[in-house]
């Protein structure tokens, strides 16, 4: 948490506050969660004087992007929040790492980047080429939009689990540990069988399937299970759709069986013994 729909639908939020708006301040709490290649990081980098100019995701990382060129990824982690609201508010929380105060039709707009367990955190790139090089140059495709092909050449030959090569972001960018578990229980794959074991039919269906399943959490909003908000503070509603994921000891919803669960890839996944094969 959160993954590729937490971080979009994070994204759709805040667009229409961030577009056009210039960036009028930036004060960095914590510097230890700031990086650039080269150096210390400078307000510039944080897009101090800025103009944003859009914001664009790839997998589980948001970047925004100024009219100078210069590039911020904001990197959630495990929990990490991009969020709107009043000087006031921000500052009432814990946790708070960075502070923007944007200006938007002549209204000061305060954007924090909280993250109490620091597993995220912000990268700052010089311009869009800089970010798909060295950013994201070694990420595979958004999973929102995957074709099988992308699978069925990951899983060949390989003996890995297939859960563990759906977490690879290599392969795929943006499918966590919620949405693999959700996917391979609609495809009717057992996530611990072993990629090169899965016919062509599985994959396709398995890309299908993820493609279906993280399009229905984004228009859900994502899923807020602990402390996951939209940049606006508000919770998804997708947690209401989960199939298997946080079902531990319940029983399957298509067939009654109690859910199996198990560790896969370091990570509780949980299935369903008679449904995935």
């Amino acid at each position: 948490m959160p993954e590729l729909p937490e971080v979009e639908t994070v994204r759709r939020s805040l667009e229409p506050v961030l577009l056009g708006a210039r960036v009028m301040s930036v004060e960095l709490q914590r510097k230890d969660i700031a990086w650039k290649a080269d150096g210390e990081v400078e307000p510039p980098d944080l897009l101090h004087g800025d103009v944003v100019e859009k914001m664009i995701r790839r997998g589980k990382q948001l970047a925004v992007v100024g009219e100078s060129g210069r590039v911020l990824v904001v990197q959630l982690g495990m929990s990490g929040q991009f969020f709107a609201a009043t000087r006031e508010a921000v500052f009432a929380q814990k946790h708070v790492h960075c502070v923007w105060t944007v200006r938007s039709e002549k209204q000061d707009v305060c954007i924090a980047f909280r993250d109490p367990r620091r597993f995220g955190g912000l990268s700052c790139l010089k311009d869009v080429d800089a970010l798909e090089r060295e950013q994201w140059g070694e990420l595979g495709p958004d999973a929102l939009t995957i074709q099988v092909k992308v699978l069925v050449d990951a899983a060949r030959g390989s003996s890995r689990a297939i859960k563990a090569m759906l977490l690879d972001q290599s392969v795929l960018a943006g499918v966590g540990n919620i949405y693999a578990d959700e996917s391979l229980f609609r495809a009717g794959v057992r996530p611990t069988r072993r990629a090169g074991k899965c016919s062509h039919d599985d994959l396709v269906k398995l890309a299908a399937e993820v493609r279906r399943v993280l399009a229905k959490a984004v228009r859900a909003r994502g899923s807020t299970l602990r402390d996951y908000r939209d940049g606006l503070g508000n919770e998804g509603t997708n947690q209401r759709l989960l199939k298997v994921y946080g079902r531990v000891g319940e029983n399957c919803l298509s067939c009654g069986t109690a859910l199996s669960s198990g560790i896969v890839a370091q990570r509780t996944t949980v299935w369903c013994r008679v449904c995935q094969r």
